[in-house]
């Protein structure tokens, strides 16, 4: 099996956009949840989220493309910018920068996570309004008059705006990237399986490199409301959005959604060293495992995801005394930190309490299939030998005892597990090494 490193990462998330300011202010606890901006969310009992500082999609993209900017919802928009990111960190002139690409992009993947994209209300709504019924009811929707005139106030190619697998189709486009690619839409889990999957195809021979991670705009109304009737979200810190998102802290009150995304060059080794580019560290382990036990709630007993994180550190051939870094999903809902903690203790016994941990989720909330914003932060605490905090854990659940400092700190990471769960019931974990 083909040895498989990180020699690029791109990243998008609320407290900046680009490796350097992503770490720089996850370093500082800088918190990017704030009131949401991109709509009024007056109407919402949670109108707080993380939303992705302003930016111009035409200044990541070649200018041949731009045109096509015009059906990109704002999920693709985030994954288009982490991966022109990604390409430029890993020192790769693929066919968005040169016409003679020095890769072979039959052999270059592709694997992003996504969500189900939600339509943009205004652009939908106001096809809806001139399809309204004609008689005394005027808020019901006549569908004959919705074939007659409403659908033709959408653009014909309205519907690639919304396919959640866009994202991977605009990445391979930009970049002319020909080799094995997929979209996997597990909710949160979904760029930990997309990289585990890329991960796999490096292995195997199958590619030398690949594009892998996730990305996803949890930021809309429906989506929002939905989690909010599910009992998921904040609904009492509108007016101090900085303590909102408390993972694994006896007065956490439930999460907050946001919007980003986290994307990684994987290499095989020999390629990497020929190319002579940097190289981040190596990805050792992964696995992946399913609960059956509600979609609506986590399996308390964590079990299916503390197997996970077992079965990915036997793959790194690691134990749990090898670990000096956990990023876990901490989402700052009580019964699912439990259930977390609970799969955390199975796999890590009493190693738990020694190994750092770093709950970035504290600061720029759950970005769903952005997830991959959580590998990244494993990938960089690593190379740049510093872990971040835990800004928001200040009295631990249930008087667990963690290893959690509420101020960024100096070490020598040799292991990073980065582990998730999504809120469907998919678990993933990867396991990071230095490169010797």
């Amino acid at each position: 099996m083909n040895r498989v490193v990180v020699t690029g990462v791109g990243v998008v998330s609320p407290i900046g956009i680009g490796a350097d300011a992503f770490w720089t202010n996850l370093l500082a606890g800088k918190v990017g949840i704030n009131r949401i901006a991109q709509f009024d969310p007056g109407g919402l009992a949670c109108q707080i989220g993380g939303e992705v500082p302003s930016y111009k999609i035409g200044d990541f993209v070649p200018k041949s493309y731009r045109k096509a900017t015009k059906v990109m919802a704002r999920d693709i928009e985030l994954a288009v910018i982490a991966a022109d990111n990604a390409f430029k960190d890993a020192k790769i002139q693929s066919k968005a920068y040169t016409d003679s690409p020095a890769i072979d992009g039959k052999r270059f993947g592709c694997n992003i996570g996504a969500g189900l994209i939600s339509a943009e209300l205004n652009e939908l709504t106001a096809a809806m309004h001139t399809a309204r019924a004609n008689d005394h009811d005027h808020n019901k929707l006549d569908l004959h008059k919705w074939g007659r005139e409403g659908m033709g106030q959408l653009t014909p190619l309205w519907l690639l705006k919304y396919l959640p697998n866009m994202l991977a189709c605009h990445v391979t486009i930009i970049h002319g990237l020909m080799g094995p690619s997929n979209t996997i839409t597990c909710a949160e889990a979904s760029g930990h399986l997309a990289i585990g999957e890329a991960f796999r195809t490096i292995q195997r021979g199958k590619a030398e490199l690949a594009i892998c991670g996730g990305a996803e705009s949890k930021l809309n109304p429906m989506g929002i409301m939905r989690q909010s009737l599910l009992g998921r979200l904040n609904e009492a810190h509108n007016e101090s959005p900085h303590d909102s998102v408390r993972p694994f802290d006896a007065d956490a009150q439930g999460t907050v959604f946001g919007e980003g995304g986290g994307l990684l060059i994987l290499e095989e080794y020999e390629h990497a060293k020929k190319r002579g580019v940097p190289i981040y560290c190596e990805l050792v382990g992964f696995a992946a495992s399913q609960d059956s036990y509600k979609v609506t709630e986590p399996e308390p007993s964590g079990h299916s995801y503390g197997k996970a994180i077992e079965n990915a550190l036997k793959d790194a051939k690691l134990g749990s005394s090898d670990v000096d870094l956990i990023v876990p999903n901490g989402m700052g809902i009580a019964s699912f930190d439990r259930a977390e903690l609970n799969g955390l203790r199975k796999s890590l016994g009493d190693d738990l309490p020694r190994i750092a941990m770093a709950t970035v989720k504290s600061q720029i909330g759950c970005l769903g299939a952005g997830c991959g914003a959580d590998a990244v932060a494993a990938v960089l605490s690593i190379k740049l030998k510093q872990i971040p905090p835990a800004i928001n854990t200040r009295k631990t659940i249930d008087g667990q005892r963690l290893n959690v400092i509420t101020a960024a700190r100096d070490a020598n990471v040799n292991i990073a597990l980065s582990s998730v769960y999504s809120l469907g019931g998919q678990n993933a974990a990867l396991v990071f090494r230095r490169m010797g």
